[in-house]
């Protein structure tokens, strides 16, 4: 077999908010690749920020590793350009090509492809289907890596459209049924159904082209929704992604998978289909992640007992850290606080709800422990419970012994800011503030 293209199509804050999960989000080109891929259920992210959950699946490293422990935007980047996997990729023979989002290099200091080490780009995020197709339909050298992304489900979402009734519509699970959740929510699923739409258009071009055959197609998104306790927390709503993957090397069938995956397992899945070496990095205990191959073969029944996640800064400093098995969630957090950091969380109807009914003054859990059988919306912490004491335990070592392997920087105090990052007031309350955003010094 030659080796196969690579379409890496992805977007910002949909979790797993799409039909093929089973949500009333119509998205029936995402449900054709699911019904002849493979669905992941139970996929996760390594960190619910943007930057830092591209740069852990593009670097197959967790981001205090590679150096992404914030927004690419704000002043971050990784340690080092040539972790990325399109360095890789060329050295197998790949031609490297990026159109629209990557948020893992900022625009700051010159053309950001360039500093990732793409050997094309086709153009921004407000036309990015439009120049994967043209790119898909004018005979590409092959094989290729072409990294398609989009901004359609990010905030602020679309007006409403006539087609997503709010009356009819159900918000996401951890905030409660009123008229300002149901049109939030009907306004994602607007921005859905235009993302569906310009995947669906590149999808169609990998067909007229004759390229789906021999293309590996790897749909998902960076984290969870944009709404509060989702998006830049470590519960399922803010860990939990899509995961549609389909073409050679056995993601065909329309299968679904319910062990544990990360998006870091996706580079070393990669070498392992392409019999590519793995480059050094992904042999290191900073790297845990492990090939799906064995998975999709029906090898093994699983490739790995827990999944890891941590969150350092999105727009204010928030340190966290979890652990995930198929039975329980333990989260830690680092801070000592006593009231949420509300500039983490995104502005809109259903963030201005909670406020008005005394967010700001909820003290976080400094630890929490949820029976994922019993307490799927992880909303009842069992960390005071004697009856699970031993489950807190293992999970504490396990979580520690993770941190200590991979060199985490938490363990020896607050995790630094690079010199020239702009962050948040962590007691402000908007991202948007401009009053509350600070340069760091060093």
């Amino acid at each position: 077999m030659s080796l196969p293209n690579i379409l890496y199509i992805h977007t910002h804050d949909i979790g797993r908010y799409v039909q093929p999960y089973g949500y009333a989000v119509p998205t029936p080109n995402l449900q054709r690749l699911a019904e002849e891929g493979i669905l992941f259920r139970q996929a996760f992210c390594a960190n619910p920020t943007c930057s830092a959950s591209r740069a852990a699946l593009l670097t197959g490293m967790y981001p205090h590793n590679n150096g992404m422990t914030g927004l690419a935007h704000r002043g971050w980047a990784l340690n080092d350009y040539g972790q990325h996997i399109v360095h890789t990729l060329r050295a197998a023979g790949y031609t490297t090509v990026l159109s629209g989002v990557q948020h893992v290099a900022s625009h700051t200091h010159g053309e950001p492809w360039k500093t990732i080490g793409y050997d094309r780009y086709l153009g921004d995020a407000h036309e990015a289907e439009k120049h994967a197709v043209e790119f898909l339909e004018n005979a590409p050298e092959q094989p290729f890596f072409l990294a398609v992304g989009f901004g359609d489900t990010h905030r602020e979402f679309e007006p409403l459209n006539g087609l997503d009734d709010p009356r009819y519509t159900r918000p996401p699970d951890p905030l409660p049924d009123t008229p300002e959740t149901r049109e939030d929510m009907a306004r994602f699923k607007a921005s859905a159904r235009t993302l569906d739409a310009k995947m669906g258009a590149v999808f169609d071009a990998l067909d007229r082209a004759g390229l789906a055959e021999n293309t590996l197609v790897i749909c998902t998104t960076d984290h969870g929704l944009a709404f509060p306790r989702m998006k830049c927390t470590l519960t399922e709503g803010g860990i939990g992604v899509m995961l549609i993957v389909r073409g050679p090397g056995g993601f065909t069938g329309g299968r679904v998978i319910d062990s544990l995956v990360s998006h870091i397992d996706i580079f070393p899945t990669l070498c392992e289909l392409l019999d590519i070496d793995p480059p050094d990095w992904l042999r290191r205990e900073s790297s845990r992640g492990v090939s799906l191959i064995p998975l999709i073969r029906g090898d093994v029944d699983s490739v790995r007992d827990e999944i890891f996640a941590e969150v350092n800064y999105h727009a204010a400093y928030e340190p966290q850290r979890c652990i995930r098995t198929s039975r329980w969630s333990y989260i830690r957090r680092y801070d000592g606080r006593t009231r949420p950091v509300l500039p983490n969380c995104d502005d809109g109807l259903s963030k201005t709800l909670w406020m008005e009914h005394g967010w700001a003054d909820l003290p976080p859990d400094e630890e929490a422990l949820y029976d994922l059988i019993f307490d799927p919306h992880e909303a009842h912490n069992l960390v005071g419970d004697p009856r699970v004491a031993d489950v807190l335990a293992d999970l504490r070592a396990r979580l520690d012994a993770w941190m200590r392997a991979t060199g985490d920087p938490l363990l020896r105090g607050p995790v630094p800011a690079p010199a020239g990052a702009v962050v948040n007031d962590v007691d402000g309350i908007s991202p948007q503030a401009q009053t509350e955003l600070v340069e760091v010094r060093n």
